[in-house]
This record gives structure tokens, sequence and C-alpha cells, in this order.
């Protein structure tokens, strides 16, 4: 995905680098920047519901993000590394790129618990 909403990416990128992250209603989904990659990274309504097992609001998408920002960029830059997404190029994850994350670290930290 080169650009969650095409003509926009450029003003995109300036407002995710300013605000980190935010809601775009215009494409359902939340948005933040990955600076080291010159992009923003986005994630659809769809992949929240599937996380958070219920129909979101924005407010709970922002929310979740606030709680797992740091496994949201790690999956960010785990797809930038896998899929070999050329810098610049803005890119979006899907809720099996963020539970692969999230199960990573839940295994690491219960093997930091034993």
């Amino acid at each position: 995905m080169n650009s969650p909403s095409g003509a926009e990416s450029a003003r995109a990128v300036s407002a995710a680098a300013n605000s980190d992250v935010h809601w775009r209603a215009d494409i359902a989904s939340l948005v933040f920047a990955v600076p080291e990659h010159s992009a923003i990274c986005a994630v659809h309504r769809g992949a929240f519901r599937t996380l958070l097992d219920v129909d979101p609001t924005p407010e709970a998408c922002i929310g979740y993000f606030a709680r797992y920002g740091e496994t949201f960029r790690a999956a960010a830059h785990a797809k930038i590394l896998r899929k070999r997404i050329p810098l610049g190029t803005n890119l979006h994850l899907t809720s099996r790129d963020i539970a692969r994350k999230l199960l990573e670290a839940d295994q690491i930290e219960r093997g930091e618990r034993s």
C-alpha cells in the first residue's frame, strides 16, 4: 500500500509526525508516524474490531494504541523488513500483524516470569 489516502499522503505524514497518532475518519483508520521510515502507518477499524472483539469507536482504537503503542510500532517495523517496503512508502497493519507481535511480547513476558 503506497498511500492510505492517495493525494493526502504528504499532508498525512506531516500531521502524523506532529500529533504522532490520530484517527482518520475518511479512511476509518488510526494512523501513526513511522519517522525512521519517513512514512505513516494505518490500522483500519476492522483490525481493531478483530483485536477488541467489538465494533470499536475511534476513541477505543486510540486507547488501545495508547496501551500497546510499542507493539504497533514493532509490528510496523517487522512488516517493513518482511515485505521490504521501500523507504518513504506508507503501509498498513492488519490484525494478524499486530496479534503476531502481541503474542511474541506475551511469550517473552511469560518467559521472564518463569
